[in-house]
């Protein structure tokens, strides 16, 4: 409710949209992601203060801003900072259907060349070209600037249903032009760990 009518909202009118909002796809959790899209650094320094200058804001967000300590709405939260990569500058919504489904994937590497070696592959070296001709469009691709396990690259596919994200990866690994340029040396080792995590669209979301 929180989400849905009163940040959404706020977030939307600070010039923020569309903001996606996710839980698991399968199984039982009280995690949420939340997808903001900024168009500037100062846009994100000074989101705290605007929010809470927003009177409509405050009123309707009343319940999460004014419960106590000893029953707290949240535990933590969580934040990364992400630079759009360049061949994906906005956020993308390739899947509209109810029964969409998004894939975050997060890709570690064990230092900061091959993290920007991996960077390279997708924006330059044919990779995302190949996501898209195969049916894994992206939501977003981002280089993480701040937040746990970096360096790190974090990007999002949508599709219109499980069965689709299934094929667009059957396809992908199948792909002459993805078999070619994982042969590539210069890219050998670039990613260290990979997170892989199945979403579907919560409450409120505009994604």
């Amino acid at each position: 409710d929180y989400l849905a009518k009163a940040a959404v909202p706020a977030w939307n009118r600070l010039g923020i949209r569309p903001v996606g909002i996710f839980e698991p796809l399968e199984g039982e959790g009280h995690d949420l992601w939340v997808l903001l899209p900024h168009a500037s650094c100062a846009s994100i320094l000074t989101l705290g203060a605007r929010l809470m200058a927003d009177a409509a804001f405050v009123q309707a967000a009343a319940a999460v801003l004014d419960a106590p300590m000893k029953d707290p709405v949240y535990d933590r939260i969580e934040s990364s900072l992400l630079l759009a990569f360049d061949g994906v500058p906005k956020i993308e919504l390739p899947a509209t259907k109810p029964t969409r489904v998004f894939q975050l994937r997060i890709y570690e590497s064990h230092n900061l060349a091959k993290a920007q070696k991996k960077i390279e592959m997708f924006n330059s070296g044919g990779e995302l070209e190949i996501f898209r001709r195969v049916g894994m469009p992206p939501v977003f691709f981002g280089e993480a600037l701040a937040g746990p396990r970096l360096p790190n690259l974090t990007y999002m596919l949508g599709f219109d249903d499980r069965a689709a994200l299934e094929a667009g990866w059957k396809a992908f690994l199948a792909d002459p032009a993805w078999a070619k340029l994982k042969a590539d040396p210069q890219y050998a080792d670039t990613v260290s760990n990979i997170t892989n995590i199945l979403l579907k669209p919560a409450a409120g979301s505009q994604v």
